[in-house]
């Protein structure tokens, strides 16, 4: 798959940051450092291999490399990759979980 253009993802939490709290954006965030609390957004978050979040998410589109703990809730998909370590419920219209990735919980998937 083809890498991103930046547009998609004008936030960015660098692998040298750690944000507690609650966080809201509007269009997309990758998260390559540690984050602790909840994600408000209608947009997408990325959550890259090097990234360790413990989080309840509410996302339009959700994409896992890294470690997640909490519940994840998505409006269009949330992706599952290979490296993925996941522990917490979710829900979400799609699911894709590629060979390789750990999910640890209960899923809700459909319309």
């Amino acid at each position: 798959m083809a890498e991103t253009p930046n547009q998609d993802f004008p936030t960015i939490l660098g692998p040298d940051a750690t944000f507690k709290g609650e966080l809201s954006y509007e269009k997309g965030m990758r998260l390559h450092g540690k984050l602790e609390g909840k994600v408000n957004t209608p947009g997408r978050l990325h959550v890259a291999k090097e990234a360790k979040m413990q989080a309840d998410v509410d996302a339009g589109a959700i994409t896992v490399e890294g470690d997640v703990h909490g519940n994840l809730s998505a409006s269009d998909r949330i992706e599952l990759r290979p490296a993925a370590r996941y522990e917490g419920d979710l829900r979400s219209s799609r699911l894709v979980v590629d060979e390789g990735a750990i999910l640890v919980g209960h899923g809700t998937v459909g319309p």
